[in-house]
């Protein structure tokens, strides 16, 4: 029986289709068991439930403070036996409630090498700095804004000519690579 997993996203989903086909194509002996989405609207729902992946959404909106919406997360991931929680632009900071039930269990990929401009415009605020390269980190989650332990970083050059946009698309590319690599490589190690 495979482990599950859950993988947490706010928008378009990319990572969350590119780490479903990854698992599905290098038949890793894990399965989503779960995706949690904060927006009632985004398009990963969609996308989860063209592969059959149940969806749990919770709208913080609708509960007291965020002890109360992840208590709700907690319940569900508890009940489908989620081992490990990735998220794929999951757009909150995880509170303690989800942190001290998954410690260590609880991974981020993030576009920009940290602890270098953390937090919500990484690859805005590595291109506006000037850099010559900047890439991507999967890291553990912590209470910190993108300050948990490091698991993995790819460098992803940036070319005198890049754009915004074509360094943003060369990073998201590198992502879409580069978290199902650490995925397999965390199974691979029993991590998982």
């Amino acid at each position: 029986m495979p482990n599950k997993i859950a993988v947490f996203a706010s928008g378009n989903g990319t990572n969350f289709v590119a780490l479903h086909q990854a698992i599905i194509e290098r038949q890793l002996p894990v399965v989503i068991g779960l995706l949690v989405c904060d927006q009632p609207t985004a398009p990963v729902i969609d996308k989860a439930r063209a592969a059959n992946i149940p969806i749990l959404i919770v709208d913080f909106h609708d509960y007291a403070n965020k002890a109360a919406a992840e208590a709700i997360i907690l319940t569900a991931l508890q009940a489908r036996q989620i081992k490990l929680v990735l998220l794929a632009g999951y757009m909150r900071i995880i509170g303690p409630t989800l942190l001290n039930a998954y410690s260590h269990k609880i991974i981020n990929i993030h576009p920009a090498l940290l602890p270098k401009f953390p937090g919500r415009h990484g690859i805005e605020d590595a291109f506006d700095a000037g850099v010559t390269e900047t890439g991507v980190t999967i890291h553990y989650i912590d209470a910190g804004i993108d300050t948990g332990q490091i698991i993995a970083q790819r460098v992803v050059p940036v070319a005198p000519d890049d754009t915004l946009a074509s360094l943003a698309t060369r990073i998201h590319d590198c992502e879409h690579q580069f978290y199902p690599d650490v995925l397999q490589t965390l199974i691979n190690e029993g991590a998982i």
